[in-house]
């Protein structure tokens, strides 16, 4: 069943760059056109989380924003992995990729631009930094459905996990360099300094897409855009391993969103930090993410794949957990060793768990069911975002923790309860999804 629709779909041209023979003598090098997609994504990247960073600083001591102003920007930033990631994935499977992406990052140069500007007419407030944040993040959007859906396209089979893990650690660079310059920008230089350099970061982004040479693929049948969304549910929904993964992906966004619209006031106003202090602990994260993007394939190679996946929620537990002693243990060291944690663990799930997914699904509906992840990891966000601001305007700082501690405990019971654990190893996985399309 699942064959046939795939004959249907958009069909990698045989002289695509993927499939010509490559001038590099180490056969197993990444190709060229891969290589600038990754560059694009630090690009990208990196803008996107110095802004992430700056906004609720921004908000906090310019604006003197709470917790409920942080977590209605949050949230605000978060619906368009709501709204639009289906749209953006249904288009990232008919139209050009590369072409998609770059209209999408030019989006965010332009997000970047009208405030860049308020900033400087001194027509900054709450509000602005929402709708602003709301625009950048449909450029973030439109990259995040298109990069994965191309990556199978740029690399053989036999590269995915290469190519998923250079992804991440370039993501991860972003995570690291990111938050720590954020923070050090707006208490050196002033906050506008940290939106200029990811402005000039995303120009850099663009310049990168641009160059990229995407395989030419044939026109897909004219089918209801509903029916393609339909098939593309019914796939994710009836895999028992992709299934647990999108629940799994859900409640560790809503745990980590809860812990993003708490973080910033409680660090400030509890934990005593500064601006620099603060992007330091959360720089953290992407040193974590650095660190388990490189030990990745080694720790993966060293057990079952199933456990390997496994990893990222028991380690966001763990995380979880520490970060909840900092209410006893208050301590900059102690709240960086959490975000570390948060980084390491997770990355290692982004990377098994997305070449999971590109492994069994087919090609001609890999934008689809990319975009069904993100609705549901991404756009579980708000509701994040919105409960952590409620429960850190309403409760304790104690009550808030636990509650991220038992978020972070659901999912890991998730995936824990589910046939992905006992996956002993990727062609597996394979083996399963073959039979199921025959």
């Amino acid at each position: 069943m699942w064959k046939s629709r795939q004959n249907e779909g958009l069909k990698i041209a045989d002289k695509s760059p993927a499939n010509m023979p490559s001038m590099n003598s180490n056969p197993n090098a990444l190709p060229s056109a891969f290589h600038k997609l990754a560059f694009s994504n630090l690009m990208a990247q990196s803008a996107e989380q110095l802004t992430l960073a700056a906004v609720p600083i921004v908000a906090v001591l310019m604006l003197k924003a709470g917790p409920g102003e942080i977590g209605v920007i949050a949230a605000v930033q978060s619906l368009p992995f709501l709204l639009l990631s289906i749209p953006l994935g249904l288009l990232a499977d008919r139209m050009s990729r590369k072409k998609l992406m770059l209209m999408s990052e030019v989006l965010r140069v332009c997000a970047l631009m009208v405030l860049i500007g308020a900033m400087v007419l001194e027509q900054i407030s709450v509000p602005l930094l929402a709708c602003v944040g709301f625009l950048a993040a449909v450029g973030t959007v439109g990259f995040s459905v298109s990069a994965p859906s191309l990556v199978p396209a740029l690399v053989g089979s036999q590269q995915l996990a290469q190519a998923n893990g250079r992804l991440e650690l370039a993501r991860s660079m972003a995570f690291a360099g990111g938050p720590a310059l954020a923070g050090a920008l707006i208490a050196w230089m002033g906050a506008s300094t940290s939106f200029v350099l990811s402005l000039m970061l995303s120009l850099a982004a663009v310049g990168f897409l641009r160059q990229i040479q995407e395989p030419i693929r044939q026109a897909a049948p004219d089918r209801h855009p509903w029916l393609e969304l339909k098939d593309g549910a019914h796939f994710v929904w009836s895999s028992d391993l992709l299934r647990p993964i999108l629940f799994t992906s859900v409640a560790w966004n809503i745990s980590w969103f809860v812990l993003q619209a708490i973080y910033v006031p409680y660090a400030i106003r509890t934990l005593g930090m500064g601006s620099s202090e603060v992007g330091l602990t959360m720089a953290c994260y992407g040193v974590g993410m650095i660190a388990g993007s490189l030990l990745a394939s080694r720790i993966v190679s060293l057990m079952p794949f199933g456990q390997a996946i496994l990893l990222g929620p028991f380690f966001s537990v763990a995380a979880a957990c520490v970060m909840a002693s900092t209410h006893y243990v208050p301590s900059v060291l102690v709240a960086g060793f959490a975000y570390f944690l948060f980084g390491f663990g997770p990355i290692i799930w982004t990377i098994t768990s997305t070449t999971l997914r590109q492994s069994v699904t087919p090609n001609s509906m890999m934008g689809r069911v990319t975009a069904i992840n993100i609705v549901a990891g991404t756009g579980a966000r708000p509701l994040g975002a919105l409960l952590g601001g409620f429960v850190g305007e309403m409760g304790s700082d104690l009550a808030s923790l636990l509650v991220v501690v038992a978020g972070f405990a659901v999912q890991a019971i998730l995936i824990t309860l589910s046939r992905v654990r006992s996956l002993k190893s990727l062609s597996e996985a394979q083996e399963a999804s073959q039979g199921r399309e025959d």
